[in-house]
């Protein structure tokens, strides 16, 4: 298609007003874009949103007056319902478009770039017929900054774009700076034939990705984890970007650690599912940036991070004035929020786990609820779905970060990694340095499932800095790429292991859940070398006067030298089991494993059964102490 058709194209289908904000952006990736989608789906209309408020208030009322969004009682809330069969990340039919002899590696679901976008214009071939298309632009990272990336996403759903603009930092503006760069995501989406407000083809929903052409297609489908691109999506191609290019993408919160004297020290962490990501991102008394994806950079020798996102897209379950009682707050006030398939009764919405009774019935993702509900596969159903969900501005939290939006980032004090682990981990422990923090803390780490979701409890699952699901290179190379970035600056960030699961002989937790604050708050005084500590086989430990202090300090608690020893003793023989669980997997699934992997699982392994022997198996942390 040629300069002319496209100009024809762009024409001939969006008003004066339209056109004149898409031209404002002369850049001809982006016009061909636009009216390759325009031909392919065949809309009735074109909306382009700039970042003004009026662009995105129209978006907003779109998605309430097409049904995709209610209102509620509270100003300024609303709720959406997904379909049934549409409630989550759908790995099944989410590939990657290859192009011959690239692989991924059998672990990473894929096709031909050929087949899979041929699939998806067939699937896409006039589906927005009698609708109107919106083409907005979002900025991932602050804008002006090092860090932006400037995204384009097209869609015919306005509760996705408006989803988006709680979500990102509008890039209208920032996309001009592109003049005619073609370095900026495209996303390509279209919720499909509705019926009853929910994408009706279900069999036809594809997330496919072209990481060479850094473009996602997304079809008949609604659920914000398969349309909103900027999100999981848009990290699958900024992982393969960042490869390329010397800095990382990852699945990590950001937030600040208030020291002694008003000092914070930033840090950022990555958790699997039900480990207590979100619990440390919103610590009480410390402040967040961000909550899920972060960008690092090496800017003048320093290891910078942003937070990808300006909001929080949040599983609901379980938010209640005990366990989360800023984003509570939130959650009951006036302000921009969208509830994803809760439970609604009277205007106001309901979900599992809020802390209060839940109405006996009312209107959910399957239609009016009962007690006695079931779904359309005739499963019985909960009032509130259990991924139902919350999406929120980051600035209407009152532990906001001041530097959230800061274009050159903050500073990275400390890595932290977390896993759910009853039975092998010490709470907390700083790795001895950048290298083996990656490879025996970040690419070993692991997490339990639990009898309660699975049925089966202590089975554990390999999840790699917790970002497995989303990587979009071969394992080993992602793995260098984290060792050679550390590397690559005097003095990289300190690496810790958390554990908050750690269960006594008698099976219950030896923490309480707000103990996780000492171990992150230890961590800020190590990183500014505030204190001592304990050298272990795999790495430091603290020493039981700090962890005494902290305690009554922060949480008016008396930590008892008992409780200290059960928690922080070496557990050689099921820390040597973790070794050969990790290297195992590393032998068999991943052929690129750097060599330095393998060397230090040997030099843990060999530490461990020097220190079982020469002080037995279970090792007090006084005796690495006297």
């Amino acid at each position: 298609m040629g300069i002319q058709d496209i100009q024809q194209i762009l024409e001939s289908n969006l008003d004066s007003k339209n056109l004149s904000k898409l031209t404002a952006l002369n850049n001809e990736k982006l016009h061909k874009f636009i009216a390759d989608a325009i031909e392919l789906a065949k809309p009735k209309s074109v909306f382009v949103c700039t970042d003004s408020a009026e662009d995105i208030a129209y978006i907003r009322n779109r998605a309430i007056e097409l049904g995709e969004e209610n209102k509620l009682a509270i100003e300024g809330h609303t709720y959406h319902f997904d379909g049934y069969f549409d409630q989550g990340r759908d790995k099944s039919v989410t590939k990657y478009l290859l192009k011959p002899g690239q692989d991924l590696g059998e672990r990473i679901n894929s096709t031909d770039a050929a087949s899979g976008t041929a699939e998806i214009n067939s699937l896409m071939k006039g589906i927005m017929a009698g609708r109107e298309m919106l083409v907005c632009f979002f900025c991932l990272g602050p804008t002006n900054s090092d860090f932006s990336i400037s995204c384009a996403q097209i869609t015919d759903s306005p509760y996705v774009a408006h989803s988006e603009h709680i979500l990102y930092r509008s890039g209208y503006e920032q996309f001009k700076t592109l003049g005619s760069s073609p370095e900026f995501f495209r996303f390509l989406h279209s919720e499909g034939e509705l019926e009853n407000g929910v994408s009706k083809n279900i069999e036809g929903k594809r997330i496919y990705m072209d990481l060479n052409n850094e473009i996602v297609y997304s079809v008949n489908t609604q659920y914000a984890g398969n349309t909103v691109g900027l999100k999981k999506l848009a990290l699958r191609l900024a992982i393969n970007r960042s490869s390329k290019q010397g800095w990382l993408a990852e699945h990590m919160f950001v937030m600040g650690a208030q020291g002694p004297g008003g000092r914070v020290t930033y840090f950022t962490g990555a958790f699997p599912s039900a480990c207590g990501k979100t619990s440390t991102a919103m610590l009480d008394g410390q402040t967040i940036i961000g909550d899920d994806i972060a960008y690092f950079r090496n800017i003048d020798g320093q290891v910078r991070t942003v937070n990808v996102e300006k909001g929080i897209f949040g599983i609901i379950r379980d938010v209640n004035t005990d366990d989360d009682p800023v984003i509570y707050d939130v959650l009951n006030e006036p302000g921009e929020i969208i509830f994803g398939n809760v439970l609604v009764k009277d205007g106001k919405p309901a979900w599992l786990g809020m802390g209060e009774e839940l109405p006996t019935d009312g209107v959910n993702y399957c239609g009016q609820w009962s007690p006695d509900q079931k779904g359309p596969d005739g499963k019985a159903t909960t009032a509130s779905h259990k991924n139902a969900r919350y999406t929120i501005a980051i600035s209407s939290l009152a532990n906001r970060d001041p530097m959230a939006d800061a274009p050159e980032g903050v500073v990275v004090g400390g890595v932290i990694y977390g896993g759910r682990d009853s039975d092998t981990c010490v709470p907390v422990e700083q790795a001895f340095n950048w290298t083996e923090g990656i490879i025996a803390k970040g690419a070993s780490l692991e997490s339990e499932t639990t009898a309660a979701t699975l049925g089966a409890e202590g089975v554990r699952s390999f999840n790699i800095m917790s970002n497995l699901d989303f990587l979009s290179l071969p394992l080993g190379r992602y793995v260098q790429n984290n060792l050679d970035f550390g590397n690559s600056v005097k003095n990289p960030p300190l690496i810790f292991s958390v554990n908050y699961f750690l269960k006594g002989a008698d099976g219950e937790y030896l923490n309480g859940m707000r103990d996780k604050m000492v171990w992150i708050l230890w961590a800020e005084l190590c990183v500014n070398g505030d204190v001592e500590k304990i050298k272990t086989p795999t790495g430091y430990i603290p020493k039981y006067a700090d962890l005494k202090k902290l305690f009554k300090e922060k949480l008016d608690k008396d930590y008892t030298e008992a409780e200290y020893v059960e928690q922080f003793s070496i557990r050689t023989p099921a820390l040597l089991a973790k070794i050969d669980r990790i290297e195992k997997i590393y032998k068999e699934q991943v052929p690129d494993t750097p060599a330095l992997v393998y060397e230090i699982f040997t030099k843990h392994r060999d530490a461990l059964n020097a220190a079982a022997k020469k002080y037995g198996e279970c090792i007090s942390p006084l005796t690495l102490d006297a």
